[in-house]
């Protein structure tokens, strides 16, 4: 993810000094490209009204206790299913594999899947979707939960960024359709990293 090093030096003056070790560079670089993607008129799925208020996206603070490292099943031939969401519409997925992993001295487990085309292929190469819940939820992230985009892992593990969580486009505007969280992606824990809802600019 390229910036340009005004945008970079601006968004780096806002953290704590020292807060950006080199394990939670990627998340800030990801985060820093979020807030280029939503300031930019042709890419941000902010209203008008909403774009004009924009100056930046609010997170939690980057913290690498939140990256974590989950074992992978893969889900040999899953059923592809109709995932509903947010606008009537439906997305075709399937479970591509489950993700294990510990977090405050918990165990938890997720799923992750594959969007999949009406020819039964994968519609997105090598992406997968990790949408997830935790207790965060409806009061200081979106109610509806948050996503992760993963790339298909060559081995047993994946690291997982919840520094890189980011909100569903509806929650900025209605129009876009977004899967919803199915109940067994819910965790039962606060998970307080990456994008926080809702922003003081959405109120005004």
């Amino acid at each position: 993810m390229l910036l340009s090093g005004c945008q970079e030096k601006k968004y780096l003056d806002k953290r704590e000094e020292g807060a950006i070790t080199p394990e939670l560079k990627e998340a800030y670089y990801f985060q820093a490209d979020l807030n280029r993607q939503f300031s930019d008129p042709k890419d941000s799925p902010l209203k008008k009204k909403d774009l004009k208020r924009f100056e930046e996206l609010s997170f939690f603070p980057l913290n690498a206790a939140y990256r974590v490292k989950a074992q992978f099943s893969r889900s040999a031939d899953s059923t592809p299913f109709w995932m509903p969401t947010t606008t009537g519409r439906k997305s075709r997925e399937r479970i591509y594999g489950i993700l294990q992993f510990e977090l405050d001295g918990q165990q938890h487990q997720l799923q992750v899947y594959q969007e999949i085309d009406t020819a039964g292929q994968a519609s997105q190469g090598d992406l997968l979707f990790l949408p997830f819940g935790d207790d965060t939820n409806g009061q200081d992230s979106y109610p509806g939960g948050r996503y992760l985009d993963l790339s298909i892992p060559q081995g047993e593990d994946v690291l997982l960024d919840f520094n890189q969580a980011y909100n569903p486009y509806c929650a900025y505007n209605a129009k876009y359709s977004c899967p919803l969280l199915p109940a067994q992606n819910r965790l039962s824990i606060e998970i307080p990293a990456g994008v926080k809802y809702p922003e003081p600019w959405q109120h005004k």
